[in-house]
């Protein structure tokens, strides 16, 4: 079970978008890098194609970003949240916040 998913809202927490909210739209390698909405874009110049009817030009392209940079956000506290996972008396696995024990998938 991975620690986030997608769809899930993360902060960032290392790098050049330190502080910066976005969505998780993918989760690439097995969890180790995510692919998150609005995060470490980067431009990208691209050549013209007449045969596809492709436009030269840049554009801007987001790329994924280490899934150990970033942490869950928490609406309730306004900041990232630890998680950790834990196996329920009726045998499901979810996550929960470390700091309070609360569940996060019900």
């Amino acid at each position: 079970m991975r620690k986030i998913k997608k769809g899930d809202e993360i902060i960032v927490t290392v790098g050049k978008d330190k502080g910066r909210r976005g969505v998780v739209l993918s989760v690439l390698l097995g969890g180790k890098k995510l692919l998150v909405e609005g995060i470490n874009t980067v431009k990208k110049h691209v050549k013209a194609n007449p045969n596809t009817d492709d436009r030269g030009g840049i554009i801007i392209k987001t790329q994924p970003i280490q899934s150990s940079n970033v942490m869950l956000y928490d609406q309730g506290s306004g900041k990232g949240i630890r998680v950790g996972i834990k196996i329920l008396e009726d045998g499901r696995k979810v996550r929960y916040n470390k700091a309070t024990n609360e569940v996060i998938d019900v």
